[in-house]
């Protein structure tokens, strides 16, 4: 089984809450509320609605960037961008039983994130992507096994999860790089069946590494 963690994304087909409301009826145990060009009310109004729906379906959910509207909404955390709060302050104002990520491409932010107290990292992006501006330089395969290689050098234990125009037909290959899980966005919505296509990518025999942050969410 697959650990994959949902980035909402809003298109000409769906919206941000329907693209989540697929990706849990897919089975997605984990949906990131990540609305870029939003306002803060904008973003407020669709976790109210989406908060009931991961509870439903026993799903994490953390927003992109918006730590108070997190803390308000007392949702299960943040995930934090290179331009966004940093994340030991987010720490001091969320405390530790929140949930928080934080994107990573080099091994150099791995390292400042895992000292900041992050819980996990999303490193990437794994190849190009439409769905995120200003994007980091792309890292590939080789990227995944180098950061990873550095990391257990170091003694860095924090879950990795691998970002960034990821499709179905890759993932054997970046989960063999010993990451601990898959985001995805564009590859779900892009199929004919949003909801089969999280199902199918799931219930994939392809990963032995798994995690789950829900004995802190308890």
């Amino acid at each position: 089984m697959v650990s994959l963690q949902f980035i909402t994304h809003q298109t000409e087909r769906y919206s941000y809450l329907e693209s989540a409301r697929m990706a849990l009826e897919g089975g997605c145990k984990w949906i990131q509320l990540r609305m870029k060009d939003a306002s803060p009310e904008e973003v407020e109004a669709v976790a109210l609605q989406l908060k009931p729906l991961c509870k439903e379906h026993e799903a994490i959910l953390i927003l992109d960037d918006h730590v108070e509207l997190a803390q308000k909404l007392e949702v299960d955390g943040v995930h934090l961008g290179k331009k966004d709060m940093p994340i030991d302050q987010a720490r001091q104002i969320l405390g530790e039983a929140f949930i928080i990520g934080g994107t990573a491409n080099t091994f150099e932010d791995v390292v400042q994130h895992y000292r900041a107290g992050a819980d996990y990292l999303g490193i990437g992006p794994f190849r190009f992507t439409t769905t995120k501006k200003n994007l980091s330089p792309v890292l590939g395969l080789e990227g995944y096994s180098s950061i990873l290689s550095q990391m257990k050098k170091a003694n860095i234990e924090i879950p990795v999860v691998a970002i960034g125009g990821i499709t179905y037909e890759d993932i054997p290959a970046i989960l063999h790089t010993g990451v601990n899980g898959i985001a995805l966005s564009g590859t779900i919505l892009g199929a004919d069946n949003p909801v089969e296509e999280t199902r199918r990518i799931i219930d994939s025999p392809q990963s032995t590494q798994s995690f789950s942050f829900f004995p802190k969410t308890e």
